[in-house]
């Protein structure tokens, strides 16, 4: 007899459904980060005229920048007990601005 995939406390093989998708979303989203990433540092260089000083400053104030949002968001979570606004806002950004950098990486080499 096969079991029942979908359990009756919304389980998805013993995971909660909104763990699944929040891990199928954050799948996607790593992935096209990851297809994008090594691009950035060429288009600098390549396209802007950036120097490799240029590149390195620009990724440490990025990282820096990303460390900063997440002490930020996490305090956010803690003090107002509300995740799912800080996750959609998050994904949101990351998905508007990965199209938008493209279309700039896009629109320069035609110009």
């Amino acid at each position: 007899m096969k079991a029942n995939r979908f359990s009756k406390n919304g389980l998805v093989l013993g995971v909660g459904v909104n763990v699944l998708v929040l891990g199928i979303v954050s799948l996607f989203a790593d992935m096209s980060t990851e297809m994008i990433y090594p691009l950035i540092p060429l288009f600098l260089v390549n396209v802007l005229g950036a120097t490799f000083i240029d590149v390195g400053l620009i990724e440490g104030v990025a990282e820096s920048t990303a460390s900063i949002l997440k002490i930020v968001s996490g305090y956010l979570s803690d003090r107002f007990g509300k995740r799912k606004p800080l996750v959609y806002s998050g994904y949101g950004i990351a998905a508007i601005a990965k199209p938008c950098s493209l279309l700039r990486l896009l629109g320069s080499k035609s110009s």
